[in-house]
């Protein structure tokens, strides 16, 4: 069972590696300032941090906590930022919106788990504890 909490941390964190080297090219920037995000060339290329620090962060068990934390802090205003499905008029896109919303929601309410469980027995943090 180790083994099965050790890849469901590496299963979770990748969707943020893989998504968060976007956040420091022109093109997301770009969309993110659309969709009516202040500062858009601070915020998306810190939230690219937020991201690979969190993900690091979890898929390594190393102060799990705060990298749960990070990854909360960089979903929850991108939720309701660039995926406010409510306001899209056309069905197709709104569905389409509303699926990514849906999707941002349970990686929040997983790394709200990651929070209370912590990082399990194969993880950095264990292994430094027993240091």
């Amino acid at each position: 069972m180790k083994y099965l909490l050790l890849s469901s941390r590496i299963l979770y964190s990748a969707i943020f590696l893989l998504a968060a080297p976007g956040h420091f090219n022109a093109g997301t920037i770009g969309f993110a300032a659309s969709k009516g995000v202040p500062m858009a060339q601070v915020l998306v290329p810190l939230s690219g941090i937020f991201m690979i620090g969190g993900a690091l962060s979890v898929a390594l068990g190393y102060k799990i906590k705060i990298g749960a934390l990070l990854l909360v802090l960089f979903l929850v205003p991108t939720t309701f930022l660039l995926h406010n499905f409510w306001t899209i008029s056309d069905p197709i896109a709104r569905q389409m919106d509303m699926a990514s919303f849906m999707k941002n929601i349970s990686l929040i309410g997983a790394a709200l788990m990651i929070m209370y469980f912590g990082a399990g027995p194969l993880s950095l943090d264990k292994r430094l504890a027993k240091a």
